[in-house]
Order: structure tokens, then C-alpha cells, then sequence
């Protein structure tokens, strides 16, 4: 496993329970700045094996990316049950609950 993904798994495990960060600034975090997309990458294929909360990663603009409606609904209810309130059907206040770690 690179140190990206390493890094990539514990930034996501560190979040906050009622937080979220987004797709790229978890890769800046770990080092790569243009790494948003290797970030989904692994949320993809590492979230059950490492046990992550992957529901608290978003999009830039604060959106929930998923374009599947089952998946949709079971990020939106997993964020709605830790007391996260959308502005819109997929869209959240990312001033409000955006984790800075």
C-alpha cells in the first residue's frame, strides 16, 4: 500500500462523527493536491476492509456525488442521523460542518 493511500485512510478515519471533509482536501492533506480522484478511488475499494466512514466525504461545493440512489439516500441518512442539516435534496453548509483536522 503507497503512503498516499496510508495517509488517505487515516485522514477519513479521524473524521468527526456530525463532520465532513471533502474529496480534495483529504488529498491535499496527504500530499497529493490534485488527488481528489484517487481519493474516491479508494473510499471505492478500501471503505468496508478499513472499516471507514466514507458517508462523511463530500464534494467540493458540498454536495453528496453519488449519482446511485441507493447509495444517494444511505450517505444522505448517515449524515442526516449525526445531526448534519441539507440546505437542499444533496447539498450541505460546508462552513458549517466542514472538518479542518
Amino acid at each position: 500500500m503507497s503512503t498516499f493511500t496510508e495517509l488517505v485512510i487515516a485522514i477519513i478515519k479521524e473524521i468527526p462523527e456530525g463532520r465532513v471533509m471533502t474529496y480534495g482536501q483529504i488529498a491535499r492533506l496527504a500530499g497529493s493536491p490534485r488527488g481528489a480522484r484517487q481519493v474516491v478511488r479508494i473510499l471505492h475499494s478500501m471503505s468496508h476492509k478499513y472499516n471507514l466512514p466514507w458517508h462523511r466525504v463530500i464534494n467540493s461545493k458540498g454536495e453528496i456525488g453519488l449519482r446511485d440512489d441507493e447509495s444517494f439516500h444511505v450517505q444522505k441518512l448517515s449524515l442526516e442521523s449525526e445531526g448534519i442539516e441539507f440546505i437542499d435534496e444533496r447539498t450541505i453548509n460546508l462552513q458549517a460542518y466542514q472538518y479542518h483536522g
